[in-house]
This record gives C-alpha cells, structure tokens and sequence, in this order.
C-alpha cells in the first residue's frame, strides 16, 4: 500500500471529525449555558520501514528509517469556562457565577427519573407552582442536589402569585417569608461528566458532588461560551488542511498513473 495516500486519507478523516464538532458548536452557540466541544490529534505510533528483500544482511531485514501512518482524533473534551451573562429581568430566570450545576430531577420517555446537571437557568413556574425548566422537568432543592435525590419532596414550590426574590446563595424568599433553596453542586472532577444533550450532563460512576463555590445571579442568563468568529477561523483552517490532504491523494495518484504507463511500454 502507497503510505502517502494513507497518510492523506487519515489527515482527511480527522479534519472531517474536527469539522463536526466544530459544527455542533456553531449550532448551539445560541442554547443557554452550552459548553463548547474541542479536539485534540495524537500521530499513530512510528514504525519501522524494512528493505525486506535484500540478504545481505543475513537472516534479519536491513531497516530504513521511521516511518508514521499520519495522525487520527485523541479525544473530545469539553470546555468548562463561563459565557457572558445576557439581562432578562425575569425572576426566574438564573446564572450561576463560578463554579457549579443547577440539579433538575430529569425524566426521560420510559419515565424513569435520574439527577441531571445544567448551567441553564431558565426556569418556570408550572401550573401547581413548581419551578421547573423550560422542558417541565423539575429544579431541585439543596438538599436534592446535594444528596443526588430526585424525588418530589425536593422539588421547589412557590406561590406564582407572589414576588420571588432570590438571593446571591440562591436562598429564595416570597412575602419575607424562604420557601425553598436553588440545588447549586459541583463536581470535584469534571471527568466524571458526561454530556446528555445539548446542556445537560450526567455524573459517572466516580465522580462526587461537592458544594459549589458560586453565587447566583437572579434576572439574568449564562449564554454559551462558544466564539462564533473564532469558530469560523478554525472551520476555514479545517477546510484548507482536507484541501492539502486532497491535493497529496492526486498527486500521488498522478504518479501511479504515470508509473503504470511506463510499465505497459
């Protein structure tokens, strides 16, 4: 097998899967509290190339030097810095200042609930008074948060008639009386969490909640942390390497092509 064409042809597939995430990012970089994606490259292992017909070095191939097959996709990592903050004067809408999750009490089409985690604080009051977010799942307390529990004791209820006041600990009070708590948590290794979604996440097998060292913006929402114009910098430097990796598979064709023809004469 022609290396160069092989070398080419990885170059390409990882500027492809570069190109996806990058995708995604653009797609999103409206969804509140979204985080973008980036990806780094590893090169295969060098191996060495062997003259494997020529005895005159006895029984073992004579080497030629290292050679490597190109480069494929190291991993998908998240970035975890924080968006800006766009003014919405709603009450219950929320954005965390540091580092930490809103915990919402998530049900998925078979109706099991589970813990999920999100820096999206667009909350609402449903009809019973419950604040829920946008998709009707609901905001858990502290204590939910902390202890991973969703059941319906931890869900916060407010009198959606009365002015909701919320303080920078998430301490929520109506008629100067508390009601409830915003479940604000952290996780000691980011790790251990897993994308669900496009802002949601998952805590894996190893990863602990801890208390979140944050304070709550009421009012006012994190958008993404997503550059669009950087983004777009990148999508053009993708889009110039498949063209190099297009450019070494003709060329190398090209010389196949000649060398055939050399054969036939």
């Amino acid at each position: 097998m022609v290396k160069g064409l092989y070398t080419a042809h990885m170059g390409m597939v990882n500027e492809m899967k570069r190109l996806d995430i990058l995708a995604n990012n653009l797609a999103n970089s409206n969804t509140t509290g979204y985080k973008k994606e980036g990806t780094t490259c590893r090169s295969f292992a060098d191996e060495m190339a062997y003259r494997l017909d020529d005895s005159s070095n006895g029984f073992r191939p004579k080497g030629l030097g290292e050679i490597t097959y190109g480069v494929h996709l190291g991993e998908v990592y998240t970035d975890y810095d924080s968006g800006s903050f766009r003014v919405t004067d709603n009450p219950v809408d929320f954005a965390i200042d540091g580092q930490g999750f809103f915990a919402i009490a998530f049900t998925n089409k078979q109706g099991e609930t589970s813990v999920k985690y999100t820096r999206d604080g667009s909350f609402t009051v449903n009809t019973e008074g419950y604040l829920v977010t946008k998709d009707g799942d609901y905001v858990l307390n502290q204590t939910g948060a902390m202890n991973g529990d969703p059941r319906e004791q931890n869900f916060i209820r407010l009198d959606p008639n009365a002015e909701i006041k919320v303080s920078k600990l998430g301490i929520i009070t109506q008629n100067d009386q508390v009601v409830g708590t915003l479940g604000m948590v952290d996780i000691d290794n980011y790790d251990y969490l897993e994308k669900y979604g496009e802002n949601l996440y998952n805590l894996l097998d190893g990863g602990n909640r801890v208390a979140a060292d944050c304070q709550v913006e009421q009012g006012v929402l994190e958008t993404s942390n997503v550059n669009v114009i950087k983004e777009m910098v990148n999508m053009i430097t993708i889009q110039r390497a498949y063209e190099a990796g297009q450019k070494v598979i003709n060329s190398v064709d090209s010389t196949l092509e000649r060398v055939v023809s050399l054969g036939k004469v």
